[in-house]
């Protein structure tokens, strides 16, 4: 169905050559090839390192790559200081910055991923050296007195180009907000609350995954077999959600979230030092300072944005709650109070008894070579762009099973680079998610630095009758984290500190939600849903129910992402904190979502995104209320309308963060939205669509 493998010659322009690559193979075929019949193939070619790096063919490669990232950014530091102010400042600040993110971006993900003991600690080690150089630099008074003295000469700064002035501001605020504009004393101080939260966070994230014990003999004997034994211990490690049987997903919420004395004072020393931080830079509380330059602005937004929605989906959530009860009565008439560990499974049962979507009847149409294609064709239409198979060279990769493509635009040529890290192995981290490897920028010489991204998926490996099939959810996670990716290749900044996903959090999210609108039309999935065995496509009524179902709770399933945004406001609030954190956890789940709090659970002590997105966690409805909008006004009409395509990557892919986000959503949508606007758009997507069960009776 999706080619027999065969060589693509495909031709793409560099500056003012024509080269021809002989190595680009169809996407569809690479994925869906089984990873044994490549590990032969991936005996021929030299031997280069990582990424192509040549020094990480061995772990001791990052050794030599950061000391030479040291080097270069001591000589960038010399130049910037006796620079004149100008558009040069910028530039060599912007050559400073990615001389660092080169190794530690690289270094980021392969601590995390990579299956090497050994090449995991190298690159722990190199993200530690480029952040002490970080620190250095982030208190090296010279450096900032250099930029101050740009920004504060208003004729050579009203002479720059507007995203060389945005860069040299967002610079600025990365120097203040670690104290640089302090006196020695309280500039010292900042510094140690720096490299106190970076400890706080690494010890809070690692105790976020840990798992709870019990003795065995607390639980009745015909749950146990649930859980992972320890000895005589039980070993919890998760909530176990999906669980038919209530009681053990009873047992595991109330011993997984159980408090961690440990955890509990990481967290409350966390939350405290990110104020004391906020306030010494000269922010009211850490929220102010992290919503600075976002599409929110302030606290004070979030919190009526917030408030808003929430207020409008109490009685679709009272609705959705008493639907969820009922389901829980007629299957265990003996328990029918709704609880906390209800929500996730009552509601899947739901959708599923409703609309008859199966996983398993679905998964034969989406083989992740059809997917892959099907993104291909996507993007080729709409934006003029395809996505080939690379050959990777011996230790390019750290897995056999990684897939490289390049990114080629039909008229631009190659315009970088993904690596696919799809399939679950040992020790793999088990969230799906974009690593920017190396931002892209226009060099002095007038060359663009190609940017270099990792997807990372836990998708199951092919069987010998079969390749990799997607679950519906499954598959819209690819197109999620394709639409992170897509944003990285398409961004065409001057500067590589605002390249691709390096924007404010609240708009970062907008291109890869807006993939899973893609992801729910029927015009798009018919492209490429075809059964792997018979070549038949999915039926339209199959899409129709899959897309409806997810209106199913959507009212309590957003409650619940409302009141966890509404936790994450309080904590990064005003302090000190009124109450502790348990008590505002359940003061704030019985005003925003509605279930009981359940006495003793810490339900925020597992609660990992405090650390990435601290302050912040509202931007996925955000984000949401955004793509929302971009899709029904944009593209709802004619998913591959090349026009609106181009327009989209103009107005808001190709800026990065050299742009206001606002001014983006601006530029595509013609009007900057109100809160109100961006709550409605929320809660109208709640309503069945109509019109899909229209198309099925034509």
């Amino acid at each position: 169905m999706l080619g027999s493998g065969r060589v693509l010659a495909a031709v793409w322009r560099t500056g003012s050559c024509r080269l021809l690559s002989t190595s680009w193979y169809p996407v569809g075929a690479a994925f869906n090839a089984r990873t044994t019949q490549r590990k032969l193939e991936l005996s021929s070619g030299s031997k280069g390192g990582l990424f192509g790096v040549p020094e990480l063919s061995t772990p001791e490669g990052f050794h030599i790559a950061q000391e030479r990232a040291l080097k270069e950014s001591e000589v960038l530091v010399e130049k910037a200081c006796g620079v004149s102010p100008g558009v040069q400042t910028v530039r060599i600040f912007d050559q400073l910055s990615d001389a660092l993110c080169r190794v530690a971006d690289l270094a980021d993900f392969v601590k995390v991923a990579h299956p090497n003991p050994a090449f995991r600690e190298a690159a722990e080690d190199a993200c530690r050296s480029i952040g002490t150089m970080v620190e250095k630099l982030n208190t090296n008074v010279e450096l900032y007195q250099s930029l101050k003295q740009l920004l504060s000469n208003e004729e050579i700064m009203n002479s720059l180009d507007p995203e060389s002035r945005r860069v040299a501001e967002l610079f600025m605020f990365d120097f203040e907000i670690s104290g640089i504009h302090l006196d020695e004393e309280k500039r010292t101080k900042a510094v140690d609350l720096n490299v106190n939260i970076l400890d706080l966070s690494s010890e809070f994230l690692i105790g976020t995954h840990l798992p709870n014990k019990i003795d065995k003999q607390v639980l009745p004997d015909h749950i146990c077999n649930n859980f992972a034994f320890d000895g005589n211990y039980i070993q919890v490690s998760g909530l176990h959600a999906d669980s038919p049987n209530d009681l053990v997903r009873e047992a595991a919420y109330k011993i997984f979230l159980y408090p961690n004395a440990t955890q509990l004072r990481c967290l409350e020393e966390l939350l405290t030092s990110r104020n004391h931080l906020a306030q010494l830079v000269g922010y009211p509380t850490f929220a102010h300072r992290a919503l600075k330059g976002t599409m929110a602005k302030n606290p004070e937004n979030v919190m009526t944005f917030l408030e808003e929605l929430s207020d409008k989906l109490c009685e679709r959530t009272m609705t959705d709650f008493e639907m969820m009860e009922e389901m829980k009565m007629k299957l265990n008439p003996t328990s029918s109070n709704l609880m906390p560990w209800d929500h996730p499974y009552y509601s899947g049962v739901l959708r599923a008894e409703r609309y008859n979507i199966e996983p398993n009847l679905y998964c034969p149409f989406f083989s992740l070579g059809a997917c892959m294609e099907g993104l291909s064709l996507l993007f080729n239409q709409l934006l003029g762009v395809s996505l080939y198979a690379e050959q990777p060279e011996i230790g390019e990769v750290w897995c056999e099973d990684v897939r490289k493509l390049a990114v080629v635009h039909e008229n631009e040529g190659l315009l970088g680079y993904i690596y696919c890290d799809f399939f679950h192995r040992a020790d793999k981290p088990h969230q799906d998610c974009h690593f920017t490897i190396r931002g892209g920028k226009l060099k002095e010489n007038g060359e663009y630095q190609l940017p270099v991204v990792v997807l990372m998926l836990n998708l199951p490996h092919s069987t010998k009758s079969s390749p990799t099939l997607l679950t519906p959810g499954l598959m819209e996670n690819l197109f999620h984290e394709m639409g992170h990716a897509m944003h990285s290749m398409l961004g065409r900044t001057r500067y590589q500190h605002v390249t691709g996903t390096r924007c404010a959090t609240d708009f970062a999210e907008v291109p890869s939600i807006l993939m899973e609108y893609f992801a729910s039309d029927y015009r798009v999935v018919n492209q490429f849903a075809r059964h792997y065995q018979t070549g038949q496509p999915l039926p339209k009524a199959m899409i129709s129910r899959l897309c409806e179902s997810k209106k199913v709770c959507a009212a309590a399933d957003m409650k619940l992402q409302v009141f966890y945004a509404v936790l994450d406001q309080i904590y990064h609030g005003k302090h000190p904190l009124k109450k502790s954190t348990t008590e505002i956890l359940k003061e704030t789940q019985e005003t925003f979502y509605g279930l009981p709090y359940v006495p003793n659970t810490a339900w925020q002590l597992r609660f990992s995104h405090l650390v990435g997105y601290g302050a912040k966690y509202y931007s996925y409805l955000m984000s949401r209320a955004v793509a929302s909008m971009v899709w029904k006004q944009c593209f709802m009409k004619n998913p591959f309308d090349r026009t609106v395509g181009e327009r989209y990557r103009r107005e808001m892919l190709a800026h990065g963060g050299g742009k206001e986000p606002i001014l983006m959503v601006q530029g595509m949508l013609q009007k900057s939205p109100s809160i109100e606007e961006f709550v409605d758009t929320l809660v109208s997507d709640l309503d069945p669509d109509f019109e899909t069960f229209l198309m099925d009776s034509e």
